[in-house]
């Protein structure tokens, strides 16, 4: 029985699962934490990917990765890190962002480029090549610095760089060099979706590898007419389309997916922290938010929880921080507060998903995952905002699977990737009467224009 492995690098932690080829089953599991923070050693994460994948990875028959996007890792001509990595949700690039929507339209993807290239101008000096942090793992599976391993990445992964065209299939090399102050570093062959990117040192075939949101989409199985609402550290909402999609605004990502097709996604900063941070303000657990948000009415009695919690990239307010409007001596109480951090946050995702509905993307089933989705409330309350019927799979590490799914393709050879069933799934249907959820995102559209205009 050949068996694979997916690697979900995020933001937080590293998970392996190493599943069934053929069926997709899960036969073992592994995690290991991130160090905290906006910047981190590259080596952290292949150090979490020994330890997670310790005892699982030796007799596996194929391997990809599915890291977190939009990480720049700068390496010298020896192959080393000139600089921590730049991760993601890293707002010090803001500024550098506006500069370069001001000079070219360019999305914010490739920003950090640019803060580099102007506050470490020696560092930058130094940059022989640039990876993401799936490309940078899915190097050291391979052989790393000192080999003579040729760094890869797909297309799903490339399409976040700013510097890499979906429509085109192609690196714009002039965007490269107008971000990072007329340097032009080397960067890693793209891959097609099921190619072979080589083999580990004991032999194991290594895949292209993507990014996180691409790898949640090839695990969920998506197609056209789904609309993934992913609840992590960051929020994000997206669907798989036939064709390019371009936003001149910057408000809809037009990524590529890992399967040939394209993922228009929406990104927010805050998701599941703003629970978390909830739980932590009223002093209980996450468990709890869920039993005290149902003991409140819709619309919280009148309080509203703007989540920006870690500034917020869209809507565009990089050094927003969180506000909670409308409290009143009868809503401070625990309930209401969970209540409004439940809808703050779903109100936010809801405008999001409005995004991509207003570009075309039809939405005939919304699947909601992501450690915020483990809150049955979560799912009941998306339901009421969202005004659409809600799927709620089983939580499962969806990125990882992703992730072995794609080794499983590499390993087949096939045109198409094999046929995973979904786990079983609790369909929430939207209430009959959906003005509830219209008033709450009312209350919440109210809230966010006096705040923030």
């Amino acid at each position: 029985m050949p068996t694979v492995a997916g690697v979900d690098s995020s933001t937080q932690s590293c998970k392996v699962v190493v599943c069934d080829a053929d069926t997709g089953e899960v036969l073992h599991q592994g995690r290991a934490t991130h160090p905290e923070g906006t910047e981190v050693a590259p080596e952290a994460w292949w150090r979490a990917l020994l330890e997670a994948g310790d005892g699982l990875l030796a007799g596996v028959d194929a391997i990809a990765v599915a890291g977190q996007q939009h990480g720049l890792v700068a390496l010298d001509d020896q192959g080393e890190p000139v600089r921590d990595a730049l991760l993601w949700n890293d707002t010090r690039s803001a500024g550098a962002a506006a500069d370069l929507v001001a000079e070219l339209g360019g999305p914010e993807r490739w920003a950090k480029l640019r803060w580099m290239a102007e506050h470490e101008s020696v560092l930058a000096d130094r940059t022989a090549s640039v990876l993401l942090p799936h490309d940078w793992l899915t190097w050291r599976l391979r052989g790393g610095p000192g080999s003579d391993v040729e760094p890869v990445t797909d297309r799903g992964d490339a399409s976040g760089t700013g510097y890499w065209s979906p429509a085109a299939g192609d690196y714009r090399r002039d965007l490269l060099s107008l971000a990072f102050g007329g340097r032009s570093p080397a960067l890693p062959r793209v891959l097609g979706p099921y190619e072979s990117a080589g083999r580990t040192p004991w032999g194991a075939l290594v895949a292209a590898g993507t990014g996180d949101n691409m790898g949640a989409a090839l695990g969920l199985g998506i197609g056209p007419g789904d609309v993934v609402v992913s609840l992590g550290t960051s929020g994000t909402v997206f669907a798989v389309t036939e064709r390019p999609m371009a936003d001149p605004s910057g408000a809809v990502a037009g990524f590529a997916d890992a399967t040939g097709r394209f993922l228009p996604l929406v990104c927010t900063l805050n998701a599941a922290r703003v629970l978390s941070s909830t739980a932590r303000l009223i002093g209980t657990g996450l468990g709890d938010i869920d039993l005290l948000a149902r003991t409140a009415e819709p619309g919280a009695d009148g309080l509203v929880f703007l989540p920006y919690l870690g500034g917020e990239r869209t809507p565009n307010l990089p050094e927003a921080t969180g506000s909670l409007l409308g409290m009143r001596t009868d809503n401070m109480r625990p309930p209401q507060l969970a209540r409004a951090a439940v809808e703050g946050m779903l109100c936010n995702m809801a405008e999001a998903l409005d995004e991509l509905r207003s570009r075309g993307v039809e939405a005939r089933r919304v699947l909601l995952i992501g450690g915020a989705a483990k809150a049955p409330v979560v799912g009941e309350i998306a339901a009421e905002i969202f005004g659409t019927p809600v799927t709620v799979p089983e939580p499962e590490e969806y990125v990882a699977l992703g992730a072995a799914r794609q080794a499983a393709w590499a390993l087949a050879g096939t045109p198409e990737p094999p046929s995973w069933p979904l786990s079983g799934a609790r369909l929430i249907p939207a209430p009959a009467d959906g003005a509830p959820g219209r008033r709450v995102r009312a209350a919440y559209a109210r809230a966010r224009a006096s705040a923030h205009g």
